[in-house]
């Protein structure tokens, strides 16, 4: 008898419904992961041979472009200098960017052939390519941007760059960047550049150091009158200590010369750098510190500086009068001044100009001996400076120590007339101590003074060529003869400041115990070509110590008639 047959057990149909989508999801997952392998490894079949072409592109073109540099180098170098006139560039290497359009320089010097050490320009790396910024906006210009480029001139280079018949603008300046470049330049900038400057001493030297400059949009002209579309900015340290900025827009292509508008300032500029360029000028300067701020705009049609204030402080300045080569200087500051007066187009405004805690000073090499006279702790104030007459009259105050001792103060208004000065002067001098006059009483009446004291009173007003005014001066308890002081002095160098000393007793006046004359005068100015300053010195001198010195000469006189 057989087993029975086991009973099949029947499945509920909803789960072999599920088995079965489940197995057909599965069939057609895996069907599809064969086909994106199969199409998976043909892709990266032909990205991989199309990268090992373009890798073969790159390495072609990286090894040309070393085949590439010299040849242009070379090229590029003689390109240059042929384009420039009086100077010489050297570009030792030279690298060239296929992809980037970028060509760098490394190490180019330029030098002046005249005097050609030292190079007038050294530029560690100087890169040139195509400002993509203005590429998308459909402008096909160039960026050029120089790193720690050093300027350098001295007083050789300058002069005969000042005695060449062609213009530095003519040099071939611009010609020799499209040998660089061939795209017109629209951001310039400098980075960590300087410029050095040496007059006649070496140990001080005129020194812009750190100084960035950006200037952009430079082809991007509007050709309409004082439009300035290219924003520019410079800062940098001057002179070691102090710090220069400037901030404004340019007009780089105007005709017939660029034009800008900017806005300055100076702080803490140290003076004494300037010595040795203004002794050529007849001046003495040490110590000080200049702090300046204003707007510059220069253009064809108009030339505006507008100096909104100048401090000076602590500052010794001298004029030196030396002879007929100082009068030179000063006629031709006088007519350059002159020049300036009134000129249409051009307005030079100074607000406020400063001088503190400084000591100004006129020295005359004329004489024997030489003197110096002087206002220690001076404190000057000008307001409303201007060379244009209907910006009304400058206001001047000025307050010091004549010879260190005096109390001095002046009060002055000027306004600038195409037919000369327009100068009204109050002038106060109070209790100065002779004996600081010394030399100017050797100078002019060859006497010392042991003790005394002198007042000055003037008034001068000049106008439409003619000068007119008056000059006071009081002294009071003169002694000319010491004998502590005269013991080695010859018997008539003694007995004649002996007889001087006696005629001031007989001028004194016994109630006040002083010697008084008043000089006044009136008449044309004796030079048309001098400066203000010149003819208040000349009046002052003719009327002071001209009025004053002839009683002592008429004296000695007398005592060498007797002898």
């Amino acid at each position: 008898m057989s087993a029975p047959s086991p009973q099949r057990r029947e499945e509920p149909k909803e789960t072999s419904r599920k088995d079965t989508r489940r197995r057909h999801v599965h069939r057609r997952h895996d069907t599809l992961l064969g086909k994106l392998g199969h199409a998976g490894f043909h892709f990266s079949k032909h990205t991989g041979q199309l990268l090992l072409i373009l890798l073969g592109l790159v390495v072609l073109v990286i090894i040309a472009s070393f085949f590439v540099d010299e040849p242009m180098r070379r090229a590029m170098e003689k390109k240059i200098n042929q384009k420039l006139t009086g100077y010489t560039a050297s570009i030792p290497d030279l690298d060239f960017n296929i992809f980037g359009f970028a060509v760098t320089l490394h190490d180019v010097s330029i030098r002046q052939d005249a005097h050609p050490e030292p190079p007038v320009a050294l530029i560690p790396r100087l890169k040139a390519s195509v400002q993509w910024s203005e590429l998308l906006k459909l402008q096909l210009v160039s960026d050029f941007e120089l790193v720690q480029p050093q300027v350098y001139v001295n007083l050789q280079q300058l002069r005969k760059e000042r005695q060449d018949e062609v213009p530095v603008q003519e040099r071939g300046w611009q010609e020799a960047a499209f040998a660089i470049y061939p795209l017109k330049v629209n951001l310039l900038q400098i980075k960590d550049g300087s410029f050095t400057y040496i007059d006649q001493d070496p140990e001080r030297p005129l020194r812009v150091s750190h100084l960035f400059f950006r200037a952009n949009n430079i082809r991007n002209i509007r050709y309409k009158e004082r439009v300035y579309p290219s924003p520019v900015h410079a800062e940098g340290i001057v002179f070691g200590t102090g710090r220069g900025e400037i901030d404004g827009h340019a007009n780089f292509l105007a005709e017939p010369h660029m034009g800008f508008n900017t806005l300055f300032s100076l702080e803490e500029v140290p003076l004494d750098y300037f010595r040795p360029m203004l002794q050529r000028a007849n001046m003495s300067i040490r110590d000080g510190f200049l702090t300046s701020n204003g707007r510059v705009e220069y253009a064809p049609t108009i030339k505006v500086a507008h100096v909104e204030n100048v401090t000076i402080d602590r500052v010794r300045f001298d004029y030196i009068h030396s002879g007929p080569r100082s009068t030179e200087s000063a006629k031709k500051v006088t007519k350059a001044v002159d020049k300036a007066s009134n000129k249409p187009g051009l307005l030079v405004r100074l607000d406020q100009f400063h001088v503190k805690n400084s000591n100004l000073g006129l020295v005359n090499r004329t004489k024997n001996p030489p003197y110096r006279i002087f206002l220690s702790g001076a404190n000057l104030d000008v307001t409303n400076l201007s060379n244009q007459f209907v910006q009304g009259p400058a206001k001047a105050t000025l307050t010091g120590r004549f010879m260190g001792s005096g109390a001095a103060s002046a009060r002055a208004s000027y306004r600038p007339e195409k037919v000369g000065p327009d100068l009204d002067l109050d002038l106060k001098i109070e209790g100065t101590q002779m004996k600081a006059l010394n030399d100017v009483w050797r100078a002019y009446a060859k006497l010392d003074v042991v003790e005394g004291t002198m007042s000055v009173y003037s008034q001068i007003r000049i106008k439409n060529g003619h000068i007119s005014g008056y000059v006071k001066p009081l002294f009071k308890d003169v002694n000319i003869y010491d004998p502590k002081q005269d013991k080695k002095k010859p018997f008539f160098k003694k007995l004649y400041e002996g007889i001087a000393e006696g005629i001031a007793g007989l001028l004194e006046n016994k109630k006040e115990d002083r010697v008084a004359t008043v000089a006044t005068f009136s008449g044309p100015v004796e030079n048309p070509d001098s400066s203000v300053w010149q003819i208040i010195g000349k009046a002052i001198e003719n009327a002071f110590v001209k009025a004053i010195l002839p009683g002592f000469e008429r004296e000695i006189s007398f005592l060498r008639r007797k002898r």
